[in-house]
């Protein structure tokens, strides 16, 4: 165990760990299901190694299975400025019908009122610049924009994944429904029709919640007070009937098990201080971290998270300090995949 200060879980540097890069999955296994899992016991603090598809064997009939039903956009876009100067563009969220949040590269070339041109049929305007490369755009189109934008656009793989994808749909989840993230809810990716239905045939309740991933994401934890960082917002939606179904589980006793932190941030935004489940559609920029006090979820699954990131906060949160990181020092040492098609954990 580590000797570390509660105070110094407020420290950026607290959650490092040391990842070699071969350890970063480049790409998928095949099956979806193959990928490892590794089990831990938050009372027996116990650990167990598995193949994911066993995530059956750990599951009870009458557990409720929260996923994130968002479809990743093709938001990564290729243009060009009337001087010839090729420009990329990565959409982050949609303001309006025609008006985007995003990123571009190179931005020192781009002023307010730049045109950058992606088709005949697609183009768009700086309105606004800030920080980090952040702009506002907005699109000129003929048609309906989502078929222009899948006409041009990419799905935007993360940042250390350098290997080209052969198959678009491996960075979505089988149950996407809901176009709008720049990034998959990559614990969903481990999921398979099949197996989807043998959890369901275990008599396992499979709720759909929804939550558009932003590249905020990956945006690093710049302050060394991890309480000082800026937490990026997210778009949620949570229905009445949703609502409905996990009061009624959590009030007869069942376990809520939230699939990907994104699950679990929708949960916990949407939790009143009783515990219940409140619909709404909103924006959420909910940071959880150590000595946060969960209303809600009882079991997580997810995958293995970037050192200092806000995602490997929010599993210290829910597994405990110490034990999270000695969990990745393990995994590290087991040669686990890491990141977005990297391997899986199941906390419970």
């Amino acid at each position: 165990m580590t000797n570390i200060n509660n105070k110094d879980l407020f420290l950026k540097s607290s959650y490092y760990y040391d990842l070699p890069e071969e350890l970063i999955a480049q790409t998928p296994v095949e099956p979806r299901d193959s990928s490892r899992l590794l089990v831990y016991n938050r009372k027996a603090k116990t650990i167990e190694h598995k193949i994911f598809r066993d995530i059956v064997d750990y599951l009870h009939e009458g557990d409720v299975l929260v996923i994130n039903n968002t479809r990743v956009l093709p938001a990564r876009l290729y243009g060009y400025k009337e001087t010839g100067a090729k420009i990329e563009i990565l959409l982050q969220k949609r303001i309006d019908l025609k008006t985007w949040e995003a990123i571009a590269k190179p931005f020192k070339r781009l002023s307010v009122g730049t045109k950058v041109t992606f088709s005949q049929n697609l183009s768009c305007v700086i309105l606004s610049k800030g920080e980090y490369g952040g702009c506002t755009i907005q699109f000129d189109f003929d048609g309906v924009f989502e078929e222009r934008l899948s006409e041009v656009g990419q799905v935007p793989l993360p940042p250390y994944i350098h290997e080209k994808l052969k198959d678009k749909e491996r960075y979505q989840t089988v149950y996407s429904k809901v176009e709008g993230s720049s990034a998959a809810p990559t614990a969903g990716l481990h999921f398979t029709p099949e197996l989807l239905q043998e959890i369901k045939d275990k008599g396992v309740e499979i709720v759909e919640v929804l939550l558009h991933v932003g590249l905020g994401t990956f945006r690093p934890v710049k302050e060394d007070n991890i309480l000082n960082h800026d937490m990026h917002s997210e778009y949620i939606e949570m229905t009445e009937e949703n609502a409905y179904k996990l009061n009624k589980a959590k009030s007869d006793g069942r376990r809520i098990i939230a699939v990907g932190t994104t699950s679990v941030r929708v949960l916990e935004s949407c939790a009143d201080e009783r515990g219940v489940i409140m619909p709404q559609k909103r924006e959420t920029n909910i940071f959880i971290y150590p000595s946060y006090k969960f209303k809600f979820v009882d079991a997580l699954i997810t995958n293995f998270h970037l050192p200092e990131s806000t995602l490997i906060m929010l599993i210290s949160a829910f597994a405990g300090y110490d034990e999270t990181m000695q969990i990745y020092k393990g995994a590290v040492q087991e040669h686990y995949r890491f990141f977005s098609f990297g391997d899986a954990m199941f906390i419970y």
